[in-house]
């Protein structure tokens, strides 16, 4: 399960997606991910997840890939549709025991909730999937550049949030990396007692909180040796250029948004 995490992780490959600027892209990932959840009919949610394939189809991301992502999220899924299952109880319940209650409404909403969060999922994964942790940075560095006005470093903001996402595939294979040394040593993770289960884990937190330290040392020095001292006076190797492909693709958000917001006027909502 640990090496199914994906978070963080860079596909390299030759699309129009990946071809996109990425500040732009930043932004229609927002916009969508607004779109989502102003999305209150079925026909409304079915655009946005014809977008959302069709995005996932251009950016030439394995769906084995992406099944990674959604993975570890199944049992947030199922806890929210099986919420949303049992305790709506509007209409005519479909079936009934004690307490408990499905009814049309609960099914529907359920299969709602459940479409919404892969695509939210899909969505979110594509942005660092099709983008490269150098240019993540330099778009947060350039969206976030007003906040400069109230003196705040702007550079190093981007630069902390862009390691952090990019350290986090390092450290799910590190932890799997001791959990294997560990099983190795007769440590027993999946059958095994819960209580017994907790103790062993401690003994994979404790070196995973030592190679943590490590690698940010080792990251530090790295950068001190390359005379790193801040955003102020940097120049970069790429520039980022708004094209035509940034404008199209900004439009067709807008015309998406167009057609979410007609659905939701002249068709029936879900909740």
């Amino acid at each position: 399960m640990i090496g199914d995490i994906t978070i963080g992780q860079y596909y390299a490959a030759k699309s129009p997606v990946h071809r996109l600027d990425p500040r732009v892209k930043i932004i229609l990932t927002l916009a969508v991910i607004v779109l989502m959840f102003l999305c209150k009919s079925f026909l409304a949610l079915a655009l946005a997840a014809c977008v959302t394939i069709g995005v996932l189809l251009l950016s030439r991301v394995p769906f084995k890939m992406m099944g990674k992502s959604i993975r570890p999220l199944v049992f947030i899924i199922l806890f929210t549709a099986i919420l949303n299952l049992f305790f709506n109880q509007e209409g005519e319940p479909l079936w009934s025991w004690r307490w408990f209650h499905i009814t049309e409404s609960g099914v529907s909403i359920a299969v709602f909730m459940a479409v919404r969060i892969i695509c939210l999922v899909v969505i979110g994964s594509l942005l660092t999937y099709t983008t490269t942790p150098t240019m993540l940075t330099d778009a947060i560095e350039r969206l976030l550049s007003p906040l400069g006005i109230f003196k705040i470093q702007v550079h190093t903001l981007a630069m902390m949030m862009t390691l952090a996402l990019r350290f986090i595939p390092v450290l799910i294979e590190e932890t799997e990396r001791i959990m294997n040394a560990q099983k190795a040593r007769g440590a027993d993770f999946e059958s095994s007692s819960l209580l017994s289960r907790a103790k062993a884990m401690v003994s994979i937190f404790i070196p995973l909180l030592i190679s943590a330290f490590r690698r940010a040392y080792e990251l530090a020095f790295a950068m001190e040796c390359r005379c790193y001292t801040g955003g102020e006076g940097r120049t970069r190797m790429k520039k980022m250029k708004v094209s035509l492909r940034d404008l199209a693709a900004c439009l067709l958000v807008c015309g998406i948004a167009a057609g979410v917001i007609l659905l939701n006027r002249y068709f029936p909502a879900v909740m």
